[in-house]
């Protein structure tokens, strides 16, 4: 399926893992983050983006601060030109541009900060080419307003990996339950999100009842894990103020 750009879903991914592989060879630590990352790590149900409209426009990618020089000097020499406005500011964000044919590369360092900061410390090195199933997975259930391409990226990924306590080709219930543990403000967004995302469940033709079974069961038993795991004092002096007081952030778009 092609994108608004006329690029195809396969083209997007193929030149994600160029950005990567290129990094690996310079010693680099990069990552593939958001849709492209589910993409390239469902070999089996990744098509689902497809048959259900998923388009995949854009690159994230995910690094470390301390290499974000070396991030910019590798995809400028890839043909990239960089948003230098953004990288003044900070902020923990990077944006290429290429010129050629438009294509968008985004690069979050250290953390991803949009409705809420999720930490990327020592958890680069635990995958490649793309971030940990767990990181995917809260990429996109830390997103306060969340549209139907998060529901269908999210399905996917389910769809595709088993749930458990390590980040071995699974995705990381018992890591994403910690974190959602010491944050009232992030529980409440991934477990709205994750009702969202069984809403959804029915609406689509294309999903087969095998398909519905697997992945509500996958997000019953996040939900479970995330509730059975004591919270922290922190989470319970916010729960008490509760949603009387904003929980999230507004994700400004820096560039479209």
């Amino acid at each position: 399926m092609q994108t608004a750009g006329g690029r195809d879903s396969k083209t997007v991914v193929d030149e994600a893992l160029r950005i990567v592989a290129a990094a690996n060879e310079s010693k680099v630590v990069l990552r593939i983050f958001g849709a492209a990352a589910i993409r390239q790590h469902c070999p089996n149900f990744g098509r689902m983006q497809d048959s259900l409209g998923r388009r995949i426009g854009d690159i994230d990618l995910a690094s470390y601060d301390r290499y974000s020089s070396k991030v910019s000097q590798l995809i400028k020499g890839l043909g990239y030109e960089e948003e230098v406005t953004v990288s003044a500011f900070g902020g923990g964000r990077l944006i290429f541009e290429r010129a050629s044919d438009g294509m968008h590369c985004d690069v979050f360092l250290d953390r991803l900060r949009m409705s809420h900061v999720i930490s990327f410390e020592k958890r680069l090195e635990l995958d490649y080419p793309t971030v940990t199933l767990a990181d995917l997975f809260l990429g996109k259930m830390q997103i306060f307003r969340l549209n139907e391409k998060d529901v269908i990226d999210t399905m996917v990924l389910l769809r595709e990996h088993a749930v458990g306590p390590t980040d071995a080709e699974t995705i990381n219930s018992r890591y994403v339950a910690e974190l959602c543990s010491r944050d009232w403000g992030l529980w409440r967004t991934v477990s709205s999100n994750i009702e969202k995302v069984a809403g959804f469940l029915p609406v689509y033709d294309q999903l087969t009842e095998p398909d519905r079974s697997d992945i509500s069961s996958k997000l019953l038993t996040i939900q479970r894990e995330i509730e059975a795991v004591p919270k922290s004092l922190a989470w319970r002096l916010r729960a008490r103020v509760g949603e009387s007081r904003k929980w999230y952030s507004d994700v400004e778009e820096l560039y479209r």
